[in-house]
């Protein structure tokens, strides 16, 4: 449609502060809202490592890769922490499951000082007992994958992009393990 009246367009800049620019339905999303753009900004890191070869060295850069070892799958996930859940990537192989943080985190050193480093957990596969299922009961849509390994420790993962595809390749990697002679 064309604008018949050019010169009686007003235009009001949204950081303006004489006139606030806001509704009922921005002040009742508020931090949901904003927790949600964080959630999409922390998952699009792994973007950039899209084919198979850069999640591969992106695997050997922050884990030891045995010679014979084949990276199955990497997927995009949180780690349950007790502070919280950790954005990063799970990475499925032939040997071990293991995840990397996407950010590091600051710690204190025995000598005092801060070093930065990334939160990784590694648990050989044989190690594993199960990959387990679970949902949210109130949201059915959030879905969870709990593994357990023979010592008792139990590992809660999230927010997975392709939850039964993940959970596939992990119970996999699992039962083939456990056919192995130890």
């Amino acid at each position: 449609m064309k604008n018949r009246l050019p010169a009686h367009a007003i235009g009001i800049p949204v950081s303006s502060v004489a006139y606030p620019v806001e509704n009922k339905a921005d002040r009742k999303l508020g931090g949901k809202a904003d927790n949600l753009v964080n959630c999409i900004r922390e998952h699009a890191w792994g973007l950039k490592f899209l084919n198979q070869e850069g999640l591969r060295r992106l695997s050997s850069h922050n884990f030891s890769v045995r010679e014979g070892e084949k990276l199955l799958k990497a997927s995009q996930c949180y780690l349950s922490t007790t502070e919280g859940p950790i954005a990063g990537l799970l990475f499925i192989s032939t040997d071990k499951i293991a995840f990397c943080s996407e950010r590091s985190f600051k710690f204190s050193s025995p000598t005092g000082e801060f070093i930065r480093i990334r939160y990784k957990v590694s648990i050989p596969v044989e190690k594993l007992l199960t990959a387990n299922e679970s949902q949210n009961v109130k949201r059915p849509s959030r879905k969870y994958i709990e593994i357990v390994t023979v010592d008792n420790f139990d590992f809660w993962f999230m927010g997975f992009f392709r939850y039964r595809k993940t959970l596939k390749c992990l119970q996999q990697a699992i039962s083939q393990a456990q056919r192995l002679p130890s």
